[in-house]
């Protein structure tokens, strides 16, 4: 028997909207973008007092827990000896000069990521991803 987050995890990826862990560096207005315009069901770290000041491998572990991709402008992630991939749920970091650039990523990770036909409830778990305004890299470390 494990926690209360993994014996959950695999009910709750059921539902069909994405489900991703905000970290503390995606601005608010973003992060409202996500549930209102995306329908995303987002889990952000500023709502919880406890997490604000959490260390990053807490995030990344914490985002496993509760089997959500993590999303994050913290390029810190990007380092496979710190946070390994296999032990992840999905990183997606992005690059973007400001929140319009923030949102228009976002609209396309939700088109050409998350909402393709037939795609896991997790699309990119133990996997990185890297969105800028190009579009995506994947396997960068």
């Amino acid at each position: 028997m494990g926690t209360l987050a993994s014996e959950l995890a695999p009910v709750a990826a059921v539902r069909p909207e994405p489900r991703v862990y905000a970290d503390a560096n995606i601005p608010n207005g973003v992060v409202q973008f996500m549930r209102d315009r995306l329908r995303w069901d987002v889990f952000f770290v500023m709502e919880h007092k406890e997490l604000r000041r959490a260390r990053d491998i807490e995030h990344y572990r914490l985002a496993r827990q509760l089997a959500r991709t993590l999303i994050t402008l913290d390029h810190d992630y990007e380092d496979d000896r710190i946070f390994p991939p296999g032990e992840g749920a999905g990183v997606i970091v992005l690059s973007a000069p400001d929140e319009r650039w923030l949102r228009r990523l976002l609209a396309r990770v939700d088109e050409e990521l998350f909402r393709v036909s037939g795609a896991p409830p997790l699309p990119i778990e133990r996997r990185k991803l890297r969105w800028n305004p190009d579009g995506p890299e994947d396997s960068f470390a």
